[in-house]
C-alpha cells in the first residue's frame, strides 16, 4: 500500500449476521497443524466427521445450513483428511491430505451448488472420485500448500519426516528433503515460490532451494516454548515472520531477517494464552492478522521493514466464541467498491463458518486505489517446467478496479485433467467410432488390414 511510514488506518470489523454463515457442520476430531478450513474465491472447504474423510465444499455466496446425509460432499480418501489447499490459478481445484499417506487432487464443478439460494440444503451427487493421485509418503500427510507462482507446483509434508514437491498435471515427485529430524508443523513459500521454510517440532526453523531441495539456513531455535511455530516470509523484505511461544508459556512474534538469522530482529510479547497463534500477511496491504487457536479475538497489526516492524491497529475482531481454524479469502473474491480490506473465514465447534469482513471506512463511491494495489491474480507466472529448469518471477498481478477489464472476478482458466471415468468414456466412445468406420470400409469392399 502507497502511503507514509509510521500512517496506520482503521480497520473495522463486526460479528456476521447469522444469515451469512454456513452451519449444521460436524466438524472433524482430527487434530493437529492444519488450519482446519482454506477458500479460494469461489468456495471454502471443512473437513466433517466420519469415516472416508468427508469434506465439504462451501460456496461463498450461498450461505446455510449444512444437512448430514442429504448435502452433497467429497470423499474419497480411505482415511480422515488433515489438510487441503486450494489451487491459487483455478478456484474449483482442490488437494487433499489423508492418513492414508496420499495426496488427492479434485475438481469441482463449475455448477457445484450444495446450498440452494435460500439457505438450505440442494440434493446432488457426491464427488468420489479424484482427477490425480499422489503417492510417495511413507506415512500420513499432514499438510499442503500450493506454489504461489508455478502453475501445477504442490508441497506436501509427511509424519514420515519428509517434505516433498509434487508436479500434479504428470503426478511425479519433483524432489524430496529428508534433513528433518522431527515432525514439521508448517511449510511455507517465499514470495516468489524460489525457497520453502519448515518450522518443525525440534523448535529448529528450516530454509529450503526448493528445486534441489537442499538446506540453506537454519534457525536453531525459534521460540522456547513447546507449542507450535508458525512461518511467514514477509513479501520481498528479506524479513520472515515466527509466531509461537517462550519459556514461560507467553505467546509471542519474532521478525528475522534472512541475512543473519542468528537472533530475531524483534521479538513483541502478545499474551499467555496457550492456543497456537495462526498469522495471516495481506502482502498488499503490509497488515498481519493474528488468530490464536481457542480465542475468541483477532489482532491486526502492520508490518514496516524498519524498526519498530511493528504498528498496532486498532482491536481486530472481538469475540467470545472461541476459534478452531481460520483462513484469508483471496483478494479477487472481496467486495471492493464496499472497501472490503479482508475477509478472513472464522470455523468454531459451535457455530459452524463465520465470514469475518475487516473494512476501511471510506465515504466516497470511488475506487480507492491507495487501499487497493495490484493484488495477485489467478493467471501462474510460468510453468511448472519454467519454473523446474530455473525461472524466477514474483507472481502476476491484476487490477481490483471492477471498472477495468483484467478484473476476473475470480474466473479461471482451468487445466483440464483426465480422470478415468472420463478417459474409459473416451475410449468407448472412439471404438464405437471405429468399429462404425471399418464396417463402412468393408461394404465398400475395402480391406483395412
Amino acid at each position: 500500500m502507497t502511503r507514509a511510514a509510521n500512517t496506520t488506518y482503521q480497520l473495522l470489523s463486526w460479528p456476521p449476521f447469522r444469515q451469512a454463515c454456513h452451519t449444521g457442520f460436524r466438524l472433524s476430531t482430527v487434530t493437529g497443524d492444519q488450519q482446519y478450513i482454506k477458500a479460494s474465491a469461489k468456495y471454502f472447504a471443512v473437513a466433517l466427521f466420519g469415516g472416508g474423510g468427508q469434506v465439504y465444499v462451501g460456496r461463498h455466496d450461498r450461505p446455510g445450513r449444512f444437512s448430514p446425509g442429504s448435502t452433497p460432499t467429497l470423499h474419497g480418501h480411505s482415511g480422515a483428511i488433515l489438510d487441503f489447499e486450494w489451487n491459487p490459478f483455478d478456484d474449483g481445484m482442490l488437494a487433499t491430505a489423508s492418513e492414508d499417506t496420499t495426496v488427492k487432487i479434485w475438481s469441482i464443478p463449475e455448477d457445484w451448488e450444495p446450498i440452494d439460494d435460500k439457505g438450505g440444503s440442494k440434493a446432488g451427487s457426491d464427488i468420489t472420485e479424484s482427477l490425480v493421485d499422489l503417492v510417495g509418503h511413507a506415512k500420513k500427510v499432514n499438510l499442503l500448500r500450493f506454489h504461489p507462482t508455478a502453475n501445477n507446483i504442490l508441497m506436501s509434508t509427511s509424519s514420515d519426516y519428509t517434505v516433498k514437491v509434487w508436479d500434479i498435471e504428470t503426478a511425479q515427485n519433483l524432489n524430496t528433503f529428508e534433513d528433518m529430524a522431527d515432525l514439521c508443523q508448517d511449510i511455507v513459500w517465499d514470495y516468489r515460490g524460489d525457497n520453502y521454510a519448515t518450522a518443525c517440532k525440534d523448535k529448529a526453523v528450516r530454509f529450503v532451494d526448493a528445486r534441489s531441495a537442499t538446506l540453506t539456513a537454519k534457525i536453531e531455535q525459534a521460540h522456547d516454548g513447546v507449542k507450535g511455530v508458525k512461518v511467514l516470509y514477509m513479501g520481498e523484505s528479506g524479513k520472515v515472520l515466527t509466531t509461537g511461544h517462550s519459556r514461560q508459556s507467553g505467546r509471542e512474534v519474532k521478525i528475522w531477517d534472512l541475512n543473519n538469522l542468528s537472533k530475531p530482529l524483534v521479538t513483541e510479547k502478545i499474551d499467555s494464552a496457550a492456543g497456537v497463534l495462526m498469522p495471516m500477511y495481506d502482502a498488499d496491504t503490509n497488515v498481519i492478522y493474528l488468530c490464536g487457536k481457542g480465542d475468541g479475538n483477532i489482532r491486526t497489526c502492520e508490518f514496516e521493514d524498519k524498526e519498530p516492524y511493528f504498528h498496532k491497529l486498532n482491536d481486530g475482531f472481538r469475540s467470545t466464541t472461541a476459534l478452531k481454524g481460520v483462513c484469508m479469502v483471496p483478494k479477487r473474491a472481496l467486495d471492493i467498491m464496499g472497501c472490503e480490506s479482508a475477509r478472513l473465514l472464522k470455523v468454531t465447534n459451535e457455530s459452524g463458518v463465520q465470514p469475518l469482513s475487516f473494512y476501511v471506512p471510506r465515504k466516497s463511491d470511488a475506487f480507492q486505489e491507495d487501499i487497493f494495489p495490484d493484488t495477485a491474480s489467478n493467471i501462474p507466472a510460468h510453468t511448472a517446467e519454467e519454473w523446474l529448469s530455473g525461472s524466477s518471477k514474483p507472481p502476476e498481478t491484476m487490477s481490483l478496479n471492477p471498472g477495468l477489464s483484467n478484473h476476473s472476478n475470480g474466473a479461471t482458466n482451468k487445466k483440464k485433467f483426465a480422470t478415468v471415468s472420463s478417459l474409459t468414456a473416451e475410449l468407448k466412445k472412439a471404438n464405437l467410432r471405429i468399429k462404425y468406420l471399418e464396417e463402412k470400409l468393408a461394404s465398400a469392399g475395402i480391406s483395412c488390414d
